[in-house]
């Protein structure tokens, strides 16, 4: 494998797939790493990991790996040092690296007692670049899908209706397309709102995503110390939970969510 780019020291191109989406608290599961070299050249590397902590379910209906697939893996402790001199004096690149993969990256060599310094080291976001050049604002899709330039952008009526165009022009476009849900569901696009209802849908009890459904159907807490409980179980264990989150700056639904779930045990007894 070889490569066009103009490079006067390694570009190590890389991607991770983890235990979740915390850059600070999550693991690394598996690292693949495709080293750009001056001459042309292409190294690719890439190891799983035991990350010596259970896979939640719904991460590993999305990329695949499960517990059992990594358990006589080696831990990121033990391959640390080689992948330390693997990437020892490249630059980094990847998509959306600068925000998950880097830090987490960063998080695992400081756990593991191996100094990985970004000090030298350029940092390539493929996305970035990507957002940069074409924006994700409602001006760029009216003029993408509908050939037309936003006059009045940010005005509420100018906006809606050119919403409301770019809807109509997407549905045409992308009229039996197959589009992937967050956790792997394919699902044919159509004129048809419950489908498209579909592509939005997520695993959010309330709007922030402070609380989710679990693989069972269970509200859990997503954040903070009891991430990952069962809600009913923290509000039995820790009654000054919910003290907490009523007096504190969350959200007005998340306060109303949280107080259902309450009313629902309390007239269960």
């Amino acid at each position: 494998m070889t490569h066009s780019l103009f490079l006067k020291k390694p570009l190590a191109f890389f991607d991770l797939e983890t235990t979740g989406v915390d850059p600070m608290k999550d693991r690394i599961v598996e690292i693949s790493i495709a080293k750009a070299l001056p001459n042309g050249d292409v190294v690719v590397k890439t190891q799983r990991i035991n990350p010596t902590v259970p896979i939640p379910i719904e991460t590993s209906l999305i990329h695949g790996i499960y517990d059992e697939d990594i358990k006589e893996q080696p831990t990121f402790k033990t391959v640390a040092r080689n992948l330390a001199q693997f990437l020892d004096g490249c630059d980094l690149a990847g998509y959306n690296c600068n925000r998950f993969d880097i830090p987490l990256l960063v998080e695992e060599f400081l756990r593991a007692n191996v100094d990985f310094d970004l000090k030298n080291r350029r940092l390539i976001d493929v996305q970035r670049i990507f957002h940069m050049m074409e924006p994700r604002t409602l001006k760029a899709a009216y003029k993408f899908y509908c050939g037309k330039e936003l006059i009045n952008a940010h005005s509420a009526e100018a906006d809606t209706l050119a919403t409301f165009e770019v809807l109509e022009s997407m549905l045409v476009r992308y009229d039996g397309a197959i589009a992937t849900d967050e956790k792997g569901n394919e699902i044919i696009i159509g004129n048809d709102i419950d489908v498209l209802n579909k592509l939005m849908m997520n695993n959010n009890v309330d709007l922030r995503g402070h609380m989710v459904y679990n693989k069972d159907g269970k509200e859990v807490v997503n954040f903070g110390k009891h991430k990952g409980a069962l809600v009913v179980d923290v509000l039995q264990k820790e009654p000054s939970f919910y003290d907490w989150i009523l007096k504190s700056d969350f959200p007005l639904d998340t306060k109303r969510k949280l107080t259902e779930i309450k009313l629902r045990m309390f007239n269960k007894r």
